[in-house]
């Protein structure tokens, strides 16, 4: 590992420009990679790239993430085929009466699937992405609401994935003792300040009474003047650039049963969300377990054959490659800037600006750029929390303020940066284009988290 310096910070400086101007964001992740294992050995370049590479395909977190997002594209295609998710449409478009109404039963959808960012993102983009369309919605603002409900709202809820995660990391440091992770997480949720701003700044977007400003404000104009005739997939293969997986699911919709029934798209998501539960919040167990019951319902209808089932849900895998290389990019791109020393770097910068009435604040800044910088939102917590913990306690700061703020930094993260998880599924459900959302939805991350400065500044 290099000495951490202000170089570090060059790697993610080099990903953001090339994102931004290439619009590419495996490519640009993948040379911010190479430019930091550069800068720690240039001899070694290959032979580090390639031990990296294999460490992180070898990470459990990375199999299960790929399975996961695999999985959950097969059931989507399952749900799109049958015309479930058709009739949930149809249905849909009796409540809504325009923009504001179809982007508003966005939100609440999102909310009401808190169980897990992944299963949020995908599953209300997909749901609600034909709705909007005929209101003219941009697929851009669509992802932005997308978004907002993903990691805050998971956040802000006890009985999540990242409750559960962050709950056992609390136990692991000693700051919960055996069994009280989950209590100690909900005594910092009202000190969770990014997650309630960001709430409530896209409520205040789409009641429209904060207006499309900067990029987003092109992305509405833009979509308001496209030609209400206009065939939906040439309007994804304007606005994204990655085609194949927005065609693939696009394709496998224009195949769906006209006459699909609802159940046939309530029933399985109610399932995946009761399994996931029912398994301590493990949501890959409950996909396995949705699937297990799905495919024989669908067969006992005759909806499909059996060949044709395995044969959509191959595809419907296939639709999530281009994110799950994204974020497979983001994970070996965050071992680099470990090597580069990035982490100690931000946080021996700000070190002497850490006393009591300070601290929150600076924790979610310095925590906040770690997670911008590097994508890793949970990464970065497991990463931190004995880092900060025991400072929080040698200067008396307020424990549930800092470990919020933490919790704050990483939402912040799993929302705002370019190639984050959360991110890259939000662009995928709604079919827009990673980097066009990322920049759009950028200035409205950036009012929640100077809110969140100050709330914590006021609060210390």
């Amino acid at each position: 590992m290099l000495e951490p310096s202000a170089l570090s910070l060059v790697p993610p400086l080099v990903v953001v420009i090339l994102a931004v101007i290439s619009r590419r964001p495996i490519l640009s992740l993948l040379i911010g990679a190479l430019v930091g294992l550069l800068m720690a050995d240039p001899a070694q370049l290959l032979t580090n790239f390639a031990t990296t590479s294999l460490k992180v395909m070898t990470d459990e977190t990375i199999g299960w993430l790929i399975l996961v997002c695999g999985g959950f594209g097969a059931l989507i295609a399952l749900l799109v085929r049958t015309g479930g998710a058709s009739a949930f449409g149809k249905l849909a478009l009796k409540y809504t009466q325009g923009k504001r109404s179809s982007l508003f039963m966005t939100f609440c959808l999102g909310v009401v699937i808190f169980i897990d960012d992944y299963l949020n993102a995908l599953t209300v983009g997909e749901t609600m992405k034909r709705i909007t369309d005929k209101f003219k919605v941009s697929r851009e603002m669509l992802a932005y609401v997308v978004d907002s409900t993903a990691a805050p709202i998971c956040v802000l809820v006890p009985l999540s994935t990242w409750a559960v995660f962050f709950g056992g990391l609390l136990v692991d440091n000693g700051i919960a003792a055996q069994g009280k992770g989950i209590a100690v997480y909900i005594q910092a949720i009202p000190y969770m300040f990014y997650a309630w701003f960001a709430v409530l700044v896209v409520i205040l977007v789409v009641l429209g009474i904060i207006p499309a400003f900067g990029p987003m404000k092109k992305a509405e104009q833009r979509a308001q003047i496209e030609q209400a005739q206009v065939d939906l997939a040439q309007y994804n293969e304007v606005q994204t650039t990655d085609e194949y997986a927005v065609k693939a699911v696009e394709q496998s919709f224009e195949d769906a049963d006209p006459k699909g029934k609802l159940h046939n798209f309530l029933l399985p998501l109610l399932l995946l969300v009761g399994f996931t539960v029912y398994f301590d919040i493990d949501v890959y167990k409950g996909l396995l377990a949705t699937l297990a019951i799905t495919l024989p319902f669908y067969l006992l209808q005759k909806l499909m054959s059996f060949s044709e089932m395995i044969e959509r849900m191959l595809d419907g895998f296939k639709s999530m490659l281009p994110a799950i290389g994204t974020v497979i990019a983001a994970f070996i791109f965050k071992d680099v800037c470990d090597l580069v020393g990035l982490p100690q770097y931000v946080i021996n910068s700000l070190s002497p600006y850490m006393t009591a009435g300070y601290l929150p604040a600076v924790v979610f800044i310095a925590m906040s750029i770690l997670a911008f910088a590097t994508g890793s939102s949970w990464g970065i917590f497991a990463v931190s929390i004995p880092i900060v913990m025991p400072l929080a306690s040698a200067v008396d700061a307020n424990i549930p303020l800092v470990i919020g703020a933490l919790l704050s930094a990483s939402s912040f993260g799993s929302q705002a940066c370019f190639y984050s998880d959360s991110t890259v599924l939000a662009a995928q459900g709604a079919g827009c284009n990673l980097i066009s959302h990322a920049v759009t939805q950028l200035p409205y991350t950036l009012i929640a988290a100077a809110l969140t400065i100050i709330g914590f500044l006021v609060m210390a």
